[in-house]
């Protein structure tokens, strides 16, 4: 109900009140009076009614009045109140409630005042807030656009759907130099803000490389990936790629996307390609030229006394001849002293993960099955392992396609600096002229292509393929012959071993006091080296010899994996055949390598000071003494064998072979059978048994030597 209608009908309701009461007990006086009383009331009634109508009248105008007054007071000052807050609340925020009114109006306008003030305080510390955060915000971006903008390669930030977050302005002119067709967003031709970088880039290439990426991420490894690829003008672009990582709470190898920085080589390559076809070419000519150079010079030698004129004649040639050679030398010099040697970057991989991501594409796309053997876990090549898979799953499509194997096998060897990663069916024999025929033609699978053949992808990587027959198994063998990478392979090897804090510092030290070899200092105050000895056979006495030694240190009751020694020698003689799958040493591994008489030294030098531990000690101290004479080296300080410690805290254990010990004493490791991990397998070994030394009240070194050298082992003799 509007205002104006509610008025009218409080004017109503005053009349009535007005009038209503006089009405009624005049009726119920009339009705309640003689005839003689209501002549008598009428006449009085007559003779006063314009003054009692104009006092009615009077009266209910004052009430009006009034009613009217306190209306526009409450009711439409209430009204203009809501108006105001709704103003304040949207379009005018520093508009006031004006305070008049009646004392509670002013009352309750004040009191909107003050909410609205307060609401404003608030507004302003948090848009101030905001404006601090987007400050700083806008800081970084101009701060990341600058730094951005000044670099001399191409940078694209991609989330993992490819999807393109961020781009400089070099990668927008390199992209738009190479588009064919017309421009895109931004001018930058295949590139701009939310596009796909798959439009660029090969997408199998690109989720390669990511799951690279989360290969070494896993692993502890630093992500990096590189790859080639050409774009559908034929440009050839090398990329390099690093993983944007996660918020903290979604775990270490969590990526959210990835960086690209993007670099065009087509010229430099092409530059290369017409640098060694100059250079060819001026070689060539250089022959004849030098044939005719010799000739004359054969002539002028051989006849002295030949005409001037003739004489002449060889002089000029030779001067003409050296004066081509010298003007296609500066010519070459001319067009190449500025260019700069580019190669096809490969990477460092592990052998191993080429064959795992080859088997998971394979069984993918040809459903064939995969198997392994003979494969070196520790063996790195160097790569560009995309190409590298594509070329694996071509060969094995074709030989699906031709032959029909029901399975194939892959294995990993190595010989010196090369690596033979070779791919192996059981089938016909295959003509030289199919393999060749293979080996020239474009690589295409299950509906992929590349621009590569499959000696191109060799040539690439500086290596060779052949095929081969192993008549005896009837199976025949691709053999890729790949360099050999020598990565951080150490640092890896620490990270893998460094469980738990860190090896490259401990406080706990500063509280350790001498560490010279005192017999009767507690087993847990010394400083050890464990060791261990790979050789030929199992009989030092009868000529067998050391082909390996592994050490490690022991400090403050914890093994050092950073703190190692680890070192083939050469013996000087062959192996056994029998000893070679134990230890997985072969002759080619020991030769070139440094003899006894250089080894032993080093290792002398890296435990001395130490108490020397070993399992069954007796074995390897025994070759180490017969050196003694030859090298000049004696290993005079004492040694702890955890075989006999084993059968001291153990007596009643039938084996205290290392393998079972280390089952028993519930130790995992990852390989056996090599002198370092044998040597750091003992060395838990020992950790684990000085508490289990104590209990039995052997406390020094002293005591446990004297508690081994009653155990029935010590007798044994080599």
């Amino acid at each position: 109900m509007k205002a104006k209608h509610r008025f009218i009908l409080a004017v109503i309701v005053l009349g009535l009140l007005m009038t209503g009461p006089f009405v009624v007990t005049s009726l119920l006086v009339w009705l309640d009076m003689k005839d003689a009383e209501r002549e008598m009331l009428t006449g009085l009634l007559l003779s006063r009614l314009p003054v009692g109508t104009m006092m009615t009248i009077f009266g209910f105008v004052i009430g009006v009045l009034v009613l009217h007054r306190l209306f526009k007071q409450y009711v439409e000052g209430l009204l203009r109140m809501a108006e105001t807050l709704r103003l304040m609340l949207g379009a005018n925020r520093n508009f006031r409630v004006a305070a008049e009114g009646p004392p509670e109006v002013q009352q309750l306008a004040r009191a909107a005042n003050d909410l609205a003030q307060q609401r404003d305080a608030l507004m302003d510390d948090v848009e101030a807030q905001i404006a601090k955060a987007k400050a700083s915000v806008e800081e970084e971006k101009n701060r990341l656009a600058a730094l951005m903008s000044e670099l001399a390669q191409a940078v694209v930030v991609c989330n993992l759907d490819g999807r393109i977050l961020l781009y400089n302005n070099r990668a927008r002119l390199q992209f738009k130099a190479l588009a064919q067709g017309p421009t895109s967003v931004s001018g930058g031709a295949l590139i701009g803000l939310g596009r796909s970088i798959f439009s660029i880039l090969e997408k199998n290439q690109v989720q390669h490389a990511q799951e690279v990426m989360r290969q070494r991420l896993s692993a502890g490894k630093t992500a990096l990936a590189n790859f080639i690829t050409t774009t559908r003008g034929g440009q050839l672009l090398r990329v390099q790629m690093v993983p944007v990582l996660g918020a903290p709470g979604e775990g270490e190898a969590a990526m959210s996307g990835y960086v690209l920085t993007v670099e065009n080589i087509t010229r430099s390559i092409e530059q290369e390609a017409h640098r060694d076809q100059l250079l060819h070419t001026m070689t060539e000519g250089s022959r004849s030229a030098l044939g005719n150079i010799r000739a004359a010079v054969t002539n002028l030698i051989d006849y002295p006394d030949m005409e001037p004129d003739l004489r002449e004649r060889f002089l000029r040639v030779i001067e003409e001849e050296v004066a081509k050679r010298s003007h296609s030398v500066d010519q070459t010099m001319a067009q190449f002293s500025d260019s700069m040697k580019t190669r096809w970057p490969l990477e460092d991989i592990l052998g191993i993960d080429v064959i795992a991501a080859a088997q998971r594409r394979i069984e993918d796309k040809l459903k064939l099955p995969i198997k392994t053997e003979e494969l070196d876990d520790a063996l790195w090549v160097k790569a560009d392992s995309f190409s590298l898979v594509f070329a694996l799953v071509f060969l094995a499509s074709r030989l699906q396609d031709h032959y029909e194997p029901r399975e194939l096998r892959f294995r990993l060897t190595s010989e010196g600096k090369l690596a033979y990663l070779d791919l192996i069916w059981a089938g016909p024999a295959m003509s030289s002229e199919t393999f060749y025929t293979w080996e020239m033609e474009s690589m295409q699978v299950a509906g992929e292509s590349s621009p590569l053949t499959l000696r191109d992808v060799i040539d690439r990587h500086g290596g060779e393929i052949w095929y081969q027959r192993e008549k005896a198994a009837h199976r025949a063998y691709f053999r890729f012959v790949l360099p050999v990478a020598t990565p951080e392979v150490i640092q890896d090897e620490e990270r893998a071993r460094g469980n738990g804090r860190p090896e490259y510092y401990d406080f706990d030290l500063f509280n350790f006091e001498d560490q010279s070899i005192d017999l009767d200092r507690k087993l847990s105050e010394l400083t050890y080296t464990v060791f261990d000895t790979e050789t030929t056979g199992l009989e030092p006495s009868n000529g067998d010899e050391i082909i390996q030694i592994g050490a490690a240190r022991i400090v403050n009751n914890r093994l050092l994996r950073q703190e190692v020694f680890d070192q083939l020698v050469d013996p000087e003689c062959p192996l056994k055949p029998e000893s070679i799958p134990i230890h997985g040493i072969t002759e080619d591994m020991v030769r070139g390598q440094p003899n006894i008489d250089v080894v032993l030294p080093a290792f002398h030098e890296f435990c001395e000071d130490t108490v020397l531990i070993a399992h069954n000690a007796a074995f390897d101290m025994r070759f180490l003494q017969l050196k003694e004479e030859r090298t000049g080296i004696r290993f005079s300080q004492p040694v702890l064998d955890t075989l006999l410690l084993s059968a001291v805290v153990h007596p009643n254990q039938e084996s205290h072979k290392l393998d079972v010990i280390l089952e028993r004493l519930g130790i995992q490791i990852d390989s056996r059978h090599n002198a370092l991990e044998d040597a750091l397998a003992t060395g838990e070994v020992f950790i684990k048994m000085i508490p289990m030394l104590e209990e039995k009240g052997i406390v020094t070194v002293r005591q446990a030597l004297e508690a081994s050298e009653k155990t029935y082992f010590a007798r044994v003799k080599y």
